[in-house]
Order: structure tokens, then sequence, then C-alpha cells
């Protein structure tokens, strides 16, 4: 046991419901339980850095601060390439207030059609912070890369996930069954790197 597992109730520091969700599943398995930014009152951080991580670690640190709680905090989006990786750590912002990522979805597809562009390969990409009260604080970050496909397929998931096709499949995230996306999710592969530091290191 270590710092980090000797609480078993976790602070999720995010308000996004799906993102709470998914990583709920997650650490179930580990005897965990966590609740949300929204069931815990705390307060939503300027996301002020550069980085997928540096967003991360700063929503990590606030959360464990507030909570007195161990947090996890997530900070992840879309990188389509012929973007130059838009809209990546403006994904959330590009679905606006309130989140509309159909509106978001519209957007990637016109800017893509404005430069004719053929390649729509693209990743999704998730940095995963972990912070203690005491100060402590790991990051992880994980990908996976595909193409996009319009128009979006899916109620399944979130965010860009009807759009999102991995590489290997011919369902988007929108359309697999949350199982099969768990199993090789951006989100997935970051928490694996936790697992084995966290749980088997």
């Amino acid at each position: 046991m270590n710092e980090f597992t000797s609480q078993k109730a976790w602070a999720i520091a995010s308000h996004n419901a799906g993102k709470i969700k998914e990583i709920r599943e997650l650490i179930a398995p580990y005897g965990l339980t966590a609740d949300g930014a929204d069931r815990l009152g705390l307060p939503e951080p300027e996301e002020t850095e550069n980085t997928f991580i540096g967003n991360a670690k700063l929503k990590a640190i606030a959360g464990a601060k507030a909570s007195g709680r161990v947090a996890l905090a997530d900070d992840s989006g879309l990188e389509v390439f012929a973007l130059d990786g838009a809209p990546g750590i403006y994904s959330a912002r590009w679905a606006g207030e309130p989140r509309n990522f159909y509106a978001a979805m519209d957007r990637v597809r016109a800017e893509l059609d404005a430069i004719n562009a053929t390649d729509r390969s693209a990743r999704f990409v998730c940095a995963l912070a972990l912070a203690h009260p005491g100060g402590a604080v790991r990051v992880y970050e994980g990908e996976v890369r595909g193409r996009l496909e319009f128009p979006p397929r899916g109620a399944n998931g979130f965010g860009y996930d009807p759009i999102f096709v991995p590489d290997g499949h011919d369902l988007t995230f929108g359309e697999m069954d949350p199982s099969a996306k768990h199993a090789m999710s951006h989100r997935a592969h970051a928490f694996k790197l936790l697992v084995q530091d966290i749980f088997e290191g």
C-alpha cells in the first residue's frame, strides 16, 4: 500500500459526467470509489497550461487541496493532424458553453473541408494526474490513433467519440460497446500506466 492507495475514496477533479463515469469504472476493480467535482463542490480551475499534462496536474492539485482526498484529474482531447493538432487542448472549448460537441464536430469537418484535406487521421490523447493532499503528484499519458468519419455515428461515449474510428476497427467510439472502448482508449492506456505504477509498482 502507498500514500495514494491508502485512501479508498478518491476525488475526480472533473465536472464532465462522461469522464467521471469512465474513471469510476476503471478504478472500481481496485476497491476504490470516487466522487466527481460537482458532488464534492470542487471549483473548476482555469486551464492555463499549454499541454494536456500541465492542465491535468493543475486540476488534480487543486482538487486534492480542496477535497483533502487523493484527486485524479484528466485532461484529454482530439488532435487532427491535418489541422496541425487542433483542437488539441482546446477540444472542450470548441464545444462552447453549454457544451455542444455536435457543433464542435461540425467545426472539425468544416475546417477540414476548408483546406480540402484528404488526410483524416487523428489521435485522442489523455493525460492523467494523480495528486495527494500531502503534495505528491504522478502523471501518465496515453493515446489512441485512428481516423475521422462523417457524419457522426453512435450514441455511446461522449465528446468527439461519434466521429473517431480507432485503427483496425470499423465502428466509431460512439458505436462501440463501452467495454470495447475502455479496452483500447487513450484513457485506458494512461490508466494502465497508472495501475502499473500505483497498484503494481
